[in-house]
């Protein structure tokens, strides 16, 4: 490696290979322009966010460092486009308002890399001579699929807790058009009443004026987007867990589920040796 490469090395975060570096120095630049323009139109709050995505960019890389763990060139990819599309294009630019479905596909892809980082935290631990206990390649799948919806599972938490006590609304709203209650039930007998064919809300202020909505239904509070940001999650969770089920039971040969696990460099270095003594 000439001078050039040295220094670049060491001025920013270690990664794996030029396509993952190549990626972050594309992805860093475009915040720092973001970050400009906010300063610019003292826009703070997104001032903020850009100072937030640019330590989050390197937090995988500082954690490589740190725990000596390779990360493969795909998930660092992934885990930085995933970094940029929920920062910046989803809450700068509006994506999860402007773009349909903008965060079903984030809650799925986290789902898949919360997966994931479970998966190897357990594998490690699996493979280290440390600990005594081994496990099969279905309970692995299986602890990798329970962390991912642990984690989806508190980040819902702290979206109502924000949504409840600072007045955020993280929990975006649904309109519908059905209500199956009991509340208007005038026999409290538990029975259920439907409320169908629901077109607009009306609301009755405290001093007795009236607004229409116009929303074309009633506006939920929440729940059907947390229910369904919870369900994408199972998704993701569900097919990292089987592709990691698959590269446990092939003792970790096949380069597609390689793409995705982290390993401690000592796995690698150990399974290179061997690669060259077979050669």
């Amino acid at each position: 490696m000439g001078k050039a490469g040295k220094k670049l090395k060491d001025k920013v975060p270690y990664y794996t290979n030029h396509a993952t570096l190549t990626v972050y120095l594309v992805l860093r630049a475009l915040v720092i322009l973001v970050l400009v323009r906010s300063a610019l139109r003292r826009d703070f709050e997104s001032v903020f966010i850009c100072v937030l995505t640019l330590v989050l960019m390197i937090v995988p890389s500082v954690f490589a460092r740190k725990l000596k763990i390779e990360l493969p060139g795909t998930l660092e990819i992934i885990v930085l486009l995933f970094i940029f599309a929920a920062e910046i294009l989803g809450e700068i630019n509006s994506f999860y308002i402007r773009v349909p479905n903008w965060d079903t596909v984030l809650h799925t892809l986290n789902g898949f890399l919360c997966a994931a980082i479970g998966f190897a935290l357990v594998d490690m631990l699996n493979r280290s001579d440390r600990f005594s206990f081994k496990l099969s390649p279905i309970y692995l799948a299986i602890v990798a699929f329970c962390f991912s919806m642990t984690v989806g599972v508190l980040w819902e938490f702290f979206e109502y807790i924000g949504d409840m006590l600072v007045g955020t609304d993280m929990q975006k709203d649904t309109i519908i058009n059905a209500i199956c209650t009991v509340e208007l039930d005038p026999t409290r007998s538990n029975k259920v009443d439907r409320l169908a064919n629901i077109t607009d809300v009306i609301l009755v202020h405290g001093d007795g004026t009236q607004t229409a909505l116009g929303l074309g239904g009633y506006l939920d509070i929440g729940l059907h987007d947390t229910m369904k940001d919870l369900m994408v999650n199972f998704v993701g969770a569900v097919v990292f867990s089987i592709i990691g089920f698959f590269y446990v039971k092939q003792k970790g040969k096949g380069s597609f589920a390689a793409r995705f696990i982290p390993r401690v460099r000592r796995f690698l270095d150990e399974r290179d040796e061997q690669s060259g003594g077979e050669a």
